[in-house]
This record gives structure tokens, sequence and C-alpha cells, in this order.
């Protein structure tokens, strides 16, 4: 029970940030999507119709500099590093494992057990492995990428110097 507990109450802990990190992904998967298929159909045949990996190349990692740039200075705006080029590369690693793990339960569900009707696909990639791989970017982003502690400022008083000084 109180591990149940303590689980919850980190829960609550992160419930705003969590919400953030929601927003963050759907608009990073909004310029995945939204990218591959305006390089690949736009106008019909758009610049990279004939060539559907590298629109899927160039569009993932438009998704993935728009999710860095979100968390950066919303999720996590709190614990930013102030070596940008750093954080993203850590960030571009974290996310390159956080796909791993997600495409893990598919590949086995797929190939290892055969299990290869559209529902058995979209349960072990878009259920198991979406949910594992954001769970681990989640973590992730929390204690290796974004983990400096930057200093708040001081609190600044609506009265005037003077007024401030007497009190």
């Amino acid at each position: 029970m109180a591990l149940l507990r303590r689980w919850y109450d980190g829960l609550r802990r992160h419930s705003l940030r969590l919400t953030k990190y929601g927003i963050v992904g759907i608009v990073g998967f909004v310029a995945d999507v939204g990218g591959f298929n305006l390089l690949r159909f736009a106008g019909g045949h758009g610049p990279l119709y004939d060539m559907p990996l590298a629109a899927k190349a160039i569009s993932t990692g438009m998704g993935v500099v728009v999710a860095w740039l979100g968390h950066r200075y919303w999720t996590f705006r709190e614990n930013r590093r102030f070596a940008v080029h750093r954080e993203f590369v850590v960030f571009v690693v974290v996310s390159l494992i956080g796909l791993g793990i997600s495409l893990a339960p598919l590949a086995v569900s797929h190939y290892a057990l055969d299990l290869r009707s559209p529902l058995a696909d979209n349960i072990s990639a878009n259920i198991i492995g979406l949910g594992l791989g954001t769970a681990f970017r989640y973590w992730a982003m929390h204690t290796r990428v974004f983990t400096e502690v930057r200093p708040t400022p001081p609190a600044t008083s609506s009265l005037p110097a003077a007024d401030a000084a007497v009190r």
C-alpha cells in the first residue's frame, strides 16, 4: 500500500509537467506526420514523393526539433542546460532509445509471435510500445536531459526603492 501511495503522490507532483509533456509530444507528432505528408503529397506529388524514407527521416528530424524546443522552453524550462548543444545531443540519444523501446513490442509480436493482424500490430506498437517508450522518454528527460537547476531570480517588490528600504 505504501508503494502505491508513493506512486500516486509522485504522479500528483508531476501532473502539470506530464500534461505539458503530453501537449509537446502531440505537437511534435503533428510536425512529424504533417511534415511527412507535405514532403510526400503536397500538391499531389510533393518534393519527396518518390523518396518516402528520406521524407520520413526529414519529418522525424523536424518532430524531434519541435519536441526539444517545446520541452526546453516550456515543459522543463527551469531545468534546461546552459550547454545547449550537449542538451540537444542527449535529447536525440534519449529519443532514439525511446524509439527502440517503442519498436521492440511490435518486433516481438509481429516477427517472434507471428501475430500479424492490424489489431495485433496496433496494440503492440501504439499501446504497449508507445506507452513504454513514452514512459522511458519522460523519465530520461527528467533525470538525464533537463537536469540543471537554474537559480530563481530574487523576488521583486512593487514598492518604490525608498518605500522598500523603510520596510
